[in-house]
């Protein structure tokens, strides 16, 4: 059984910008294509093209932010895979549904008797409280398992073998815990990303969805670090890392 003590998250898509030839932009300094993006969406609004005040993309959008001009982000989307969190966990994340779309791992569907967990992090480094949680998630994906068997021969009149373990694992699936692990493909412009990212960075989120949140800014900004370098990530008092930012709400 595999246990998760970290979310892994994986940038799987980017945007791809393509600048119209008759409105080039004097572009200044380095700048991904969601940036660059951003940018130019942005000059259209005044038709700045020639970069007046000779503004880098980074110090550009740095004044798009502390203007709260937030709309101009939302055309540069990211799609980040997550893996390594729990359902309870991505059952608070998909409460962000504005800019958000959402593919999650079905439970109906994929047989979980070889399922993954997540180890809650208020548990890590106390050797009694993970003992004790690892043997209740182990009982409780043992009792999956002979509740998948015991409803595969109950249904075994189904002739369809595909739709008879379909019967089985979505009734199963009812004694499995929130700690089962789930991997989720987010995709979400820059926009809902920060907003996500300043709610479940803070100190008063969750600790899990602060720990995944924090990944994922992370991973953001190493890709479009002008989109979320105003999030400065530090270590909170509770010893867990956790997030403020400049420009709220942009």
């Amino acid at each position: 059984m595999e246990i998760f003590r970290a979310p892994r998250v994986t940038l799987i898509a980017r945007p791809e910008f393509i600048e119209p030839e008759h409105l080039r932009v004097q572009w200044q300094g380095p700048a991904s294509a969601g940036e660059r993006l951003a940018e130019f969406a942005g000059r259209i609004c005044y038709m700045s093209q020639n970069n007046p005040a000779n503004r880098s993309t980074a110090e550009y959008l740095e004044n798009i932010k502390k203007q709260g001009h937030g709309s101009v982000l939302e055309h540069a989307v990211y799609v980040l895979l997550i893996e390594g969190i729990s359902r309870s966990c991505s059952h608070e994340l998909v409460r962000h549904r504005a800019g958000f779309g959402y593919s999650q791992l079905s439970q109906r569907y994929v047989d979980e008797s070889h399922a993954a967990f997540v180890l809650p992090p208020a548990l890590l480094g106390d050797a009694p409280l993970e003992a004790e949680w690892e043997k209740e998630v182990t009982e409780a994906q043992a009792a999956y398992v002979r509740a998948v068997e015991a409803l595969m021969q109950r249904y075994a009149w189904i002739t369809d073998k595909v739709h008879r373990r379909k019967v089985a694992r979505e009734a199963a699936r009812s004694v499995l815990p929130n700690a089962t692990e789930v991997k989720i493909v987010v995709s979400a412009n820059a926009r809902a990303w920060r907003t996500m990212l300043e709610l479940r960075t803070s100190e008063g989120a969750e600790l899990e969805i602060r720990r995944m949140a924090i990944a994922c800014l992370r991973v953001l900004q190493r890709e479009a670090s002008a989109l979320f370098s105003d999030f400065e990530i530090y270590v909170a008092d509770d010893k867990q890392d956790a997030a403020r930012v400049a420009f709220h709400k942009v």
